[in-house]
């Protein structure tokens, strides 16, 4: 019987530590869920329904935004990606690889590929880090290489 009271506390501790781990799991599922949905949408040239994945006035970093981070609204990211669309017609993204990041974060590595005017083909590989917030992406840091 002392065994089982000992027992007890044990099983209770493993449980509760158990429970936590599926809700961060769940969590990061959703975040990856979410991203996956974002590259969808970015390859079929969807701006207004991408911008919708974001909060009004998210935070960006991006070479072609300057050194620092931006606070763009909705009309402003899908006015870039209209005029970006509008250089490369054919402009694709292709994840290499997802790391989730915490229960907020994922990070993703990906190659954007496209033809520009003359028919001029490019292949950028790319790092973003996703901050999501209540199934809404807050921040958006793009990382590449901007000198040719």
């Amino acid at each position: 019987m002392k065994t089982i009271k000992k027992l007890i506390p044990l099983f209770f501790i493993s449980f509760l530590l158990f429970s936590c781990n599926t809700v961060s799991e769940n969590k990061i599922s959703e975040n990856e869920k979410l991203i996956t949905h974002y590259f969808e949408l970015f390859n079929k040239h969807q701006w207004e329904d991408l911008s919708n994945l974001y909060i009004d006035n998210a935070e960006f970093k991006d070479p072609s935004l300057g050194t620092g981070t931006v606070k763009q609204t909705k009309k402003d990211f899908v006015k870039k990606y209209s005029e970006l669309n509008q250089l490369f017609p054919d402009l694709k993204d292709k994840i290499i690889q997802v790391y989730p990041s915490g229960e907020n974060n994922i990070i993703v590595e990906f190659i954007s590929t496209g033809s520009g005017p003359g028919n001029s083909k490019f292949e950028l590989p790319i790092c973003t880090i996703f901050t999501i917030e209540n199934g809404k992406i807050t921040k958006d840091f793009t990382y590449y290489d901007n000198i040719e």
